[in-house]
Protein backbone atom coordinates (compact mmCIF):
# COMPACT_ATOMS: atom_id res chain seq x y z
CA UNK A 1 0.00 0.00 0.00
CA UNK A 2 3.05 2.18 0.94
CA UNK A 3 4.51 1.39 -2.57
CA UNK A 4 2.00 3.42 -4.40
CA UNK A 5 2.94 6.60 -2.41
CA UNK A 6 6.61 6.04 -2.59
CA UNK A 7 6.35 5.44 -6.53
CA UNK A 8 4.35 8.76 -6.72
CA UNK A 9 6.58 10.89 -4.88
CA UNK A 10 10.04 8.92 -6.01
CA UNK A 11 8.17 10.43 -10.11
CA UNK A 12 9.27 13.76 -8.90
CA UNK A 13 12.56 13.07 -6.36
CA UNK A 14 14.68 10.40 -5.55
CA UNK A 15 14.44 8.74 -2.80
CA UNK A 16 16.87 6.19 -0.88
CA UNK A 17 15.36 2.76 1.95
CA UNK A 18 16.33 5.26 4.78
CA UNK A 19 13.80 7.79 3.50
CA UNK A 20 11.35 5.91 2.01
CA UNK A 21 11.31 4.37 5.82
CA UNK A 22 10.69 7.79 7.06
CA UNK A 23 7.71 7.98 4.80
CA UNK A 24 6.45 4.84 5.87
CA UNK A 25 6.57 6.08 9.73
CA UNK A 26 4.94 9.52 9.17
CA UNK A 27 2.20 8.50 6.71
CA UNK A 28 -1.00 6.32 8.89
CA UNK A 29 -3.62 4.65 7.05
CA UNK A 30 -6.95 6.04 7.61
CA UNK A 31 -10.19 3.88 6.07
CA UNK A 32 -13.32 6.40 5.49
CA UNK A 33 -16.50 4.87 4.63
CA UNK A 34 -18.60 6.04 1.76
CA UNK A 35 -20.49 9.59 3.08
CA UNK A 36 -18.19 10.12 5.62
CA UNK A 37 -15.98 13.03 5.52
CA UNK A 38 -12.07 13.65 5.08
CA UNK A 39 -12.68 17.10 6.43
CA UNK A 40 -16.09 18.64 7.18
CA UNK A 41 -17.40 22.58 7.19
CA UNK A 42 -15.63 24.20 9.86
CA UNK A 43 -13.24 22.03 10.77
CA UNK A 44 -9.12 22.93 10.55
CA UNK A 45 -7.76 20.70 8.03
CA UNK A 46 -4.90 18.83 9.91
CA UNK A 47 -3.76 16.54 7.67
CA UNK A 48 -3.00 16.00 3.89
CA UNK A 49 -3.57 12.45 2.24
CA UNK A 50 -2.84 10.35 -0.59
CA UNK A 51 -5.68 8.12 -1.95
CA UNK A 52 -4.68 4.48 -2.49
CA UNK A 53 -8.41 3.10 -2.88
CA UNK A 54 -11.78 5.01 -3.26
CA UNK A 55 -13.01 8.67 -4.60
CA UNK A 56 -13.87 11.57 -3.15
CA UNK A 57 -15.38 15.25 -3.70
CA UNK A 58 -14.76 18.33 -2.66
CA UNK A 59 -17.62 20.81 -2.71
CA UNK A 60 -18.57 24.33 -0.85
CA UNK A 61 -22.19 24.24 0.67
CA UNK A 62 -23.98 27.73 -0.28
CA UNK A 63 -26.90 28.58 1.19
CA UNK A 64 -27.74 25.18 1.48
CA UNK A 65 -27.15 24.43 -1.81
CA UNK A 66 -23.84 21.68 -2.82
CA UNK A 67 -21.32 22.69 -5.05
CA UNK A 68 -18.97 20.15 -6.30
CA UNK A 69 -15.90 21.66 -7.80
CA UNK A 70 -13.52 18.50 -7.72
CA UNK A 71 -13.24 14.92 -7.17
CA UNK A 72 -10.36 13.08 -6.43
CA UNK A 73 -9.28 8.93 -7.04
CA UNK A 74 -6.77 6.60 -6.50
CA UNK A 75 -3.12 8.14 -7.01
CA UNK A 76 -4.48 11.55 -6.41
CA UNK A 77 -3.44 13.54 -3.25
CA UNK A 78 -6.11 14.90 -1.25
CA UNK A 79 -6.32 18.07 1.28
CA UNK A 80 -7.40 21.30 1.42
CA UNK A 81 -4.88 23.89 1.34
CA UNK A 82 -6.29 26.83 1.85
CA UNK A 83 -6.88 25.42 5.73
CA UNK A 84 -4.07 22.82 6.09
CA UNK A 85 -1.18 25.28 5.37
CA UNK A 86 -2.17 28.23 7.79
CA UNK A 87 -4.45 25.89 10.07
CA UNK A 88 -7.63 27.78 10.05
CA UNK A 89 -11.28 26.44 9.73
CA UNK A 90 -12.22 25.50 6.06
CA UNK A 91 -15.13 26.72 4.65
CA UNK A 92 -14.71 23.40 1.79
CA UNK A 93 -15.86 19.96 2.52
CA UNK A 94 -14.01 16.44 1.38
CA UNK A 95 -16.66 13.67 1.59
CA UNK A 96 -15.73 10.23 0.70
CA UNK A 97 -18.44 8.87 -2.30
CA UNK A 98 -17.09 5.16 -2.09
CA UNK A 99 -14.91 3.34 0.94
CA UNK A 100 -11.65 5.35 1.11
CA UNK A 101 -8.54 4.19 1.69
CA UNK A 102 -6.24 7.39 2.99
CA UNK A 103 -2.09 7.60 3.56
CA UNK A 104 -2.46 10.86 5.57
CA UNK A 105 -0.13 12.83 6.96
CA UNK A 106 -0.57 15.60 10.03
CA UNK A 107 0.89 19.14 9.57
CA UNK A 108 3.19 18.39 12.16
CA UNK A 109 4.94 15.30 10.51
CA UNK A 110 4.80 17.15 6.94
CA UNK A 111 7.24 19.71 8.63
CA UNK A 112 9.58 16.81 9.73
CA UNK A 113 9.21 15.23 6.38
CA UNK A 114 10.41 18.65 4.73
CA UNK A 115 13.13 18.16 6.97
CA UNK A 116 14.11 14.90 7.21
CA UNK A 117 13.67 13.52 3.28
CA UNK A 118 15.97 14.97 0.94
CA UNK A 119 14.17 16.92 -1.88
CA UNK A 120 11.02 16.86 0.47
CA UNK A 121 10.41 20.58 -0.03
CA UNK A 122 10.81 19.98 -3.80
CA UNK A 123 7.99 17.82 -3.45
CA UNK A 124 5.78 19.94 -2.36
CA UNK A 125 6.59 22.44 -4.03
CA UNK A 126 5.67 20.82 -7.11
CA UNK A 127 2.15 18.83 -5.76
CA UNK A 128 1.33 22.61 -4.44
CA UNK A 129 2.13 23.74 -8.04
CA UNK A 130 0.07 21.25 -9.84
CA UNK A 131 -2.99 21.74 -7.71
CA UNK A 132 -3.02 25.38 -7.94
CA UNK A 133 -2.93 25.23 -12.00
CA UNK A 134 -5.39 22.90 -12.02
CA UNK A 135 -7.76 24.93 -9.82
CA UNK A 136 -7.22 27.84 -11.38
CA UNK A 137 -8.27 25.92 -14.73
CA UNK A 138 -11.38 24.93 -12.98
CA UNK A 139 -12.01 28.31 -11.53
CA UNK A 140 -11.33 29.54 -15.40
CA UNK A 141 -13.76 26.64 -17.01
CA UNK A 142 -16.74 27.58 -14.10
CA UNK A 143 -16.87 31.23 -15.28
CA UNK A 144 -16.06 30.48 -19.34
CA UNK A 145 -17.82 27.13 -20.33
CA UNK A 146 -20.97 26.33 -20.97
CA UNK A 147 -22.17 23.15 -19.05
CA UNK A 148 -21.75 21.09 -21.78
CA UNK A 149 -18.42 21.23 -22.46
CA UNK A 150 -17.99 21.30 -18.61
CA UNK A 151 -19.94 17.87 -19.31
CA UNK A 152 -17.69 16.95 -22.28
CA UNK A 153 -14.26 17.71 -20.80
CA UNK A 154 -15.39 15.46 -17.52
CA UNK A 155 -15.94 12.88 -19.49
CA UNK A 156 -13.00 13.40 -21.69
CA UNK A 157 -9.99 13.47 -18.92
CA UNK A 158 -11.95 11.26 -16.24
CA UNK A 159 -14.23 8.48 -18.49
CA UNK A 160 -14.04 6.10 -15.40
CA UNK A 161 -15.89 8.94 -13.09
CA UNK A 162 -18.95 8.79 -14.90
CA UNK A 163 -19.36 5.13 -13.73
CA UNK A 164 -18.52 5.78 -10.04
CA UNK A 165 -19.79 9.62 -9.94
CA UNK A 166 -23.75 9.49 -9.24
CA UNK A 167 -26.01 11.65 -11.49
CA UNK A 168 -26.82 14.06 -8.83
CA UNK A 169 -22.64 14.55 -7.74
CA UNK A 170 -21.88 15.03 -11.42
CA UNK A 171 -25.06 18.17 -12.15
CA UNK A 172 -23.34 19.93 -8.81
CA UNK A 173 -19.82 19.40 -10.79
CA UNK A 174 -21.22 20.81 -14.05
CA UNK A 175 -22.86 23.63 -12.46
CA UNK A 176 -26.87 22.26 -13.30
CA UNK A 177 -29.48 20.69 -11.84
CA UNK A 178 -29.97 16.84 -12.23
CA UNK A 179 -33.18 17.07 -15.01
CA UNK A 180 -30.66 19.74 -17.05
CA UNK A 181 -28.12 17.11 -17.18
CA UNK A 182 -30.01 14.76 -18.28
CA UNK A 183 -30.67 16.32 -21.64
CA UNK A 184 -27.04 17.54 -21.80
CA UNK A 185 -26.16 13.86 -21.99
CA UNK A 186 -29.03 13.18 -24.49
CA UNK A 187 -28.00 15.62 -26.96
CA UNK A 188 -24.53 14.20 -26.13
CA UNK A 189 -25.13 11.21 -27.21
CA UNK A 190 -27.59 11.85 -30.14
CA UNK A 191 -24.42 13.92 -31.75
CA UNK A 192 -22.51 10.34 -31.78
Amino acid sequence: MIAKLINSIRYLIDLNPEEEETINRLFKLKEIKKGEFFLADGQVCKHAGFIVKGLVRYYINHDGEEKTYEFGQENDFVCNYESFLPQIPSTKIIQALEDCEILQISHTDLQLFYQTVRGAERFGRLVIEQVFVQLLQALSSLYTDLPEVRYKKLFKEHPDLLQRVSQYHIASYVGVKPQSLSRIRKRIFAEK
